[in-house]
């Protein structure tokens, strides 16, 4: 499926759309979610919850959106969180060099380059201003964070531009008060804040996005550990920065010194598995490996995973070894201790990161679920996935038929996700439900009468059988259950 067709399907259905859609002037980059975007993005992070959060053992916080200035000078995002920006001199549009770059010839561009590399580049390949066709002006730098003021004397104060900051600044409270041991994960879920210079492909590219963010700190001395053992033999695709493919298991990408350690390729191979569960297959998944020149300037080692799309490799998780820079910050500007006891040493934790984007990872699963054409498109999402895990129809509005399938359908929202559509022909409200995702649809027909079942049309197969009512929750449960984390 196109880029276009789903964007369109998730606006039809209320997953996902514009912000503000009655204002057609309104910023672009920050969108709604409507019901099914509500449930299947919460669903998603619960699958995260379960097979990244609780089955590393990790501990969970929610951190303020808004953090004092002192936390971005320490991070170092008040003099470097820029991205480069070019802007038509005669329309006074505004781009980014490296995207105008990428569309033009469709190779990717590196994002640190100087500001003269990327005038260099736009020259050598011809880039115009996208709106009138006029020549752009030279490459300059634009800061993104969202300044805010607290209280009437307006101290400057700054909204995240990502999550884990609050992490960050709160470990040394957290490791003392949880009795935390190293090697400990923390993970958060929630919103930052971008002033993107130009977003564009919906939720691609946001000024107000989503993230579940994990970050490892462990002593960089003990990175083999029994319980990093099981990812050894996983397969990985990795993609090296002289553009190579190679396809091999950790234990030997950390021999030939792609990944540093076990640690890391343990945290690699969980991520890989967590998204394979929620519906990406296999081979759409690869592990770009940052050159010295794209990684952060703190950044010892840094792969990003990305998910092979109708717009090309899109990345969804960042996973940065990120040393002991943050917690070094930290300790430096704020004067506070950040060094904490492993076995009778004390260390600064260096960290490792896993920064995944939540729209774009919702994005990805409605892109590889939609499948068909027309008026027979299905959303084939894992059924633990699903929005609404089930329908129920009765088949026509008279003889008792819906009153009973009110009763079933007020029965099974106390447990499930359910929908009742007594709307159009039964095989529009099919339709209807395919595009939504909904893994079951239960008819109640005249033979419901007599033999209290009902009819369960499989989304997938389209196959129908006859259920009692009395089975159906143990039915939708079991279709609808989690899987297993091992």
């Amino acid at each position: 499926m196109s880029f276009e067709e789903v964007v369109r399907l998730a606006q039809q259905r209320g997953f996902f759309f514009k912000s503000a859609p009655s204002y057609p002037n309104a910023p672009a980059g920050f969108i709604d979610y409507g019901p099914l975007g509500v449930a299947l993005r919460g669903k998603l992070v619960d699958l995260w919850r379960r097979m990244i959060v609780k089955k590393d053992g990790m501990l969970e916080i929610d951190g303020s959106e808004i953090l004092p200035k002192a936390v971005f000078e320490a991070s170092g995002h008040l003099s470097s969180f820029t991205d480069p920006f070019v802007k038509c001199k005669q329309c006074g549009s505004v781009f980014r060099p490296d995207k105008l770059v990428e569309e033009k010839t469709g190779k990717q561009v590196p994002e640190k380059l100087s500001d003269q590399e990327y005038d260099g580049l736009m020259e050598k390949s011809g880039v115009r201003c996208l709106t009138c066709g006029s020549k752009l002006s030279g490459t300059t730098r634009f800061n993104m964070m969202f300044k805010v003021g607290i209280g009437p004397g307006e101290e400057e104060a700054y909204l995240r531009p990502e999550t884990c900051q609050s992490i960050f600044v709160d470990f040394p409270l957290l490791f003392k008060t949880q009795r935390a041991k190293l090697p400990i994960g923390m993970a958060q879920v929630g919103r930052s804040f971008r002033n993107e210079i130009a977003p564009r492909q919906s939720v691609i590219r946001m000024r107000e996005l989503n993230q579940a963010e994990a970050e490892v700190f462990f002593n960089p001395k003990v990175t083999d550990l029994p319980r990093f053992e099981w990812a050894q033999g996983q397969t990985l695709l990795f993609t090296l920065p002289d553009g190579s493919e190679s396809r091999v298991t950790v234990a030997d990408a950390i021999a030939k010194g792609i990944v540093p350690n076990k640690l890391i390729g343990h945290y690699l191979a969980l991520m890989e598995r967590f998204y394979v569960a929620a519906g990406l297959a296999e081979r759409k998944i690869r592990f770009r490996v940052l050159s010295d020149e794209d990684r952060a300037f703190y950044s010892k080692a840094a792969f990003d995973l990305e998910a092979k799309l109708s717009i090309g490799w899109v990345e969804l998780v960042a996973c940065n070894y990120r040393g002991d820079y943050d917690l070094g910050r930290h300790a430096t500007v704020s004067g506070s201790e950040f060094r904490v006891d492993d076995g009778g040493e004390k260390v600064l934790p260096h960290v490792f990161e896993l920064s995944m984007g939540i729209d774009r990872s919702t994005y990805a699963l409605l892109e590889s679920s939609l499948n068909g054409e027309g008026e027979k498109r299905r959303l084939s999402l894992k059924p633990y996935l699903a929005p609404v895990q089930a329908c129920v129809f009765p088949l026509v509005n008279k003889d008792g038929l819906q009153e009973l399938a009110m009763s079933i359908y007020s029965d099974l929202r106390e447990s499930f996700d359910v929908f009742y559509d007594e709307s159009g022909s039964i095989g529009r409200r099919y339709a209807r439900a395919d595009e939504s995702g909904v893994p079951a649809c239960l008819t109640v027909d005249y033979d419901t009468l007599n033999d209290k079942a009902v009819t369960l049309r499989d989304r997938d197969t389209t196959k129908q059988e006859r259920v009692p009512i009395a089975e159906l929750a143990e039915r939708i449960s079991k279709l609808t259950r989690f899987p297993s984390s091992r």
